[in-house]
């Protein structure tokens, strides 16, 4: 099944959403940043998509200039700041069975569906 970790008010995830439609395939949204996102599903994306945390992280955000410029964390500290700030994860972020991608463009989808 695929999932997409989607914020209705950001232009790339709406894209990535339509994109997805277009696919006329099931899949499932996660509005993480009203449900919130798990260690496991972050920690998932992670596995899969086969970046490291502080890539997933969106340095154009307040919290991001104001807190964390310019300072080193290690993975698992990057893990516990998004978990703690979840507008900082990338999006959109689509997760297939076997493989993540960060869809900026939306046509990384494409890649949950080569062999």
């Amino acid at each position: 099944m695929i999932k997409i970790f989607h914020n209705p008010r950001c232009r790339k995830s709406r894209e990535g959403l339509k994109y997805l439609e277009s696919k006329t395939i099931d899949f499932t949204i996660r509005e993480y940043l009203k449900e919130g996102v798990t260690e496991e599903e972050l920690k998932e994306i992670i596995l899969k998509s086969n970046l490291k945390p502080s890539d997933l992280v969106r340095s154009q955000e307040e919290i991001y200039k104001k807190e964390l410029k310019g300072r080193k964390f290690t993975d698992e500290e990057w893990i516990d700041i998004i978990l703690e700030n979840p507008i900082l994860l990338q999006r959109p972020i689509v997760v297939g069975k076997y493989k993540a991608v960060l869809a900026v463009p939306v046509e990384k989808i494409n890649e949950l569906f080569k062999n």
